[in-house]
């Protein structure tokens, strides 16, 4: 089975946003994986105490047109699990010796990264490359951690001669969103989908017909589902800030994505960009 397509990250990512009866099935299958393969949709329901079409309903929610579908997809991702990926996020604990936080750091950061492959659609990235390639101007949004990923994404796209701007203060978002409109391309970078500020600045954005990506975490959102392009990230939420490092990462590895996909297409075009700018940073840096 190809690690895109892993229903075991999907469930863990998206049960905030489920109906309570649809938790106590997400629940069970999480910590009874090994089992589920060989549960019927009675059985399922019984062991979980919901009914038949609580369970089918759940199978929807998640994608799949019947519980067949459902354990089918389960049974494969539980099958290509090595040890590694069925090791679980670890938080970094009061008092911990150093040498377990940086053992947990990497491998969350690292966890953090495959998980969001498994659940970012490629196509999406495609419509977002396409867009981004056609557009007169990119604006990226977000606050705090967030906000630090979109002065990446700047400083990656300005090396290519793109007319870019990040805005990390919502009374700034709120201005350059007002000034948008359809040939303009704004980027929502918000791991939970919900913060006040970027919501307020989405609905200026959209009235004004620009184009909205958003990149956050797979789940039920105010912004996924206002987004024309969603490219989601999975990351888990920890007691310390071990979960917003796992985000942030991941949030890095798309804007990546992105920049390494618009530069490739237009490669013969941006090359001189490339070069320019590197060669600027080098001199400077041979000067100092």
């Amino acid at each position: 089975m190809s690690i895109h397509d892993n229903i075991l990250i999907k469930i863990r990512d998206m049960r905030d946003s489920l109906t309570p009866v649809e938790k106590l099935v997400a629940d069970y299958i999480l910590d009874n994986v090994a089992d589920i393969p060989h549960l019927s949709i009675k059985s399922l329901a019984q062991l979980t105490k919901t009914s038949d079409a609580s369970v089918l309903r759940f199978c929807k929610t998640m994608g799949y047109k019947g519980y067949r579908n459902f354990i089918v997809s389960i049974s494969a991702s539980v099958g290509s699990m090595d040890e590694d990926q069925k090791d679980q996020y670890t938080d970094i604990q009061p008092g911990d010796d150093l040498p377990i936080i940086i053992s947990n750091i990497f491998h969350n950061n690292s966890k953090s990264i495959e998980d969001t492959l498994s659940v970012i659609d490629k196509n999406e990235i495609a419509r977002a490359v396409k867009v981004l390639r056609e557009c007169n101007r990119i604006v990226f949004f977000g606050i705090g951690a967030s906000g630090l990923v979109g002065i990446d994404a700047e400083q990656k796209f300005s090396r290519i001669n793109k007319m870019c701007h990040t805005y990390t203060d919502g009374h700034s978002q709120l201005t350059a969103a007002t000034l948008m409109d359809k040939k303009d391309v704004a980027i929502f970078i918000s791991n939970s989908g919900s913060t006040s500020e970027i919501l307020d600045t989405l609905e200026i954005v959209k009235k004004n017909g620009a184009t909205v990506i958003a990149i956050t975490k797979y789940n039920k959102s105010e912004l996924a589902e206002k987004a024309n392009i969603v490219l989601s990230i999975s990351t888990p939420e920890l007691t310390i800030r071990s979960g917003a490092m796992g985000s942030r990462i991941a949030m890095l590895t798309v804007v990546d994505v992105l920049f390494a996909g618009v530069a490739s297409a237009e490669y013969k075009n941006v090359k001189k960009y490339l070069s320019k700018t590197h060669d600027i940073i080098a001199s400077t840096k041979h000067r100092k």
